[in-house]
């Protein structure tokens, strides 16, 4: 009798566990995605909704930007109120920045995670919760998101090496790379497509080193590399800031005769457009934020009731000293 009522339970529970991943089988301890419909969060105009933003970082200029950005258009969407957190390059505050927006039942989730890793599970949690997840610039590994908005950072990586083959030194020549936050998809990205756009060319890239996506690190770092290699003719920055801190070593070091490209082109002040008008960059390469794209994805699934793609590639273009002026990015 009791190994039949062992039988009958084992049976009801595979059954249970199929049908709605119970009897101690859920889809976060399996690894496994729940299907998610997109728009079952989706309440119509009439109702009001709460937005978590999770921000990787707001050391960056372009984060600071991608936060206003959000802003300023949810701003048009009387029905949103979003609230942003700053994980400050922190994973495990973002983790639990994340966590928090779940405690607070938030109807979707905005992010930009530090790196990839590190924030997946938290993501997948959220996700599998019945929460749509909008991810901006950076991805997490997997496919527990509603949809990833962000340009394509091999094309821009191959774009800043094309320029480099074609335009910058098409005799070839020697030159460093500084590199984003190792644990970050566009690091890797932006890289990779950097070595197809050089194939062939006589361009050498001599050593690499990890600027952490900030100025202040990027001048550190290329203080260094100038001194092991004082024999580089460009530098290759995997975004503004970094090329402008590389370049500010340069000019402590007497070195005006080096060329630097960035990645980014923020139409501000201190952004990569007025930096290549002005002179101390030779080129840089538009990397929209995102942040109106992020909004509007989260007015069709919860006021439109309507599905968004999966993935939404934002364009790009390479700016240079002829092309600059005429920008209208932003």
């Amino acid at each position: 009798m009791r190994k039949t009522t062992r039988s009958l339970f084992a049976m009801t529970c595979a059954a249970v566990a199929i049908a709605a991943a119970g009897c101690g089988t859920t889809s976060e301890n399996t690894g496994q995605v729940q299907q998610q419909d997109p728009t079952k969060a989706c309440k119509g105009p009439d109702s009001k909704y709460t937005i978590g933003m999770s921000q990787a970082n707001l050391a960056e200029p372009y984060r600071v930007r991608m936060d206003e950005d959000i802003r300023k258009a949810a701003e048009k969407v009387p029905q949103f109120d979003v609230q942003f957190a700053d994980a400050a390059k922190d994973n495990s505050k973002q983790v639990s920045d994340v966590e928090n927006f779940m405690t607070k039942k938030v109807d979707l989730l905005m992010i930009s995670p530090n790196e990839a890793a590190p924030l997946t599970d938290v993501v997948k949690k959220a996700y599998n919760e019945g929460i749509p997840v909008v991810v901006l610039d950076r991805k997490v590994e997997g496919e527990a998101f509603t949809t990833y908005i962000g340009a394509d950072n091999v094309q821009i990586g191959r774009q800043a090496g094309e320029y480099f083959k074609n335009t910058l030194l098409p005799q070839g020549g020697k030159i460093v790379q500084l590199k984003g936050l190792s644990g970050s998809t566009p690091a890797a990205e932006r890289e990779k497509g950097f070595m197809e756009g050089i194939a062939g060319s006589k361009i050498e890239v001599v050593d690499t080193a990890d600027g952490e996506w900030e100025r202040s690190v990027g001048q550190q770092k290329m203080d260094a590399l100038l001194k092991a290699h004082p024999d580089i003719q460009a530098v290759y920055a995997q975004n503004d800031p970094m090329a402008e801190g590389a370049w500010l070593a340069a000019q402590a070091a007497g070195r005006k005769d080096l060329k630097f490209v960035g990645i980014d082109g923020l139409p501000i002040e201190s952004g990569g457009i007025k930096a290549v008008e002005q002179g101390r960059l030779s080129a840089t390469n538009l990397y929209p934020t995102g942040g109106e794209e992020a909004v509007e994805a989260a007015r069709k699934l919860l006021i439109d009731c309507q599905p968004v793609p999966k993935e939404q590639t934002l364009p790009t273009e390479l700016v240079t000293r002829e092309n600059a002026a005429r920008s209208t990015r932003g």
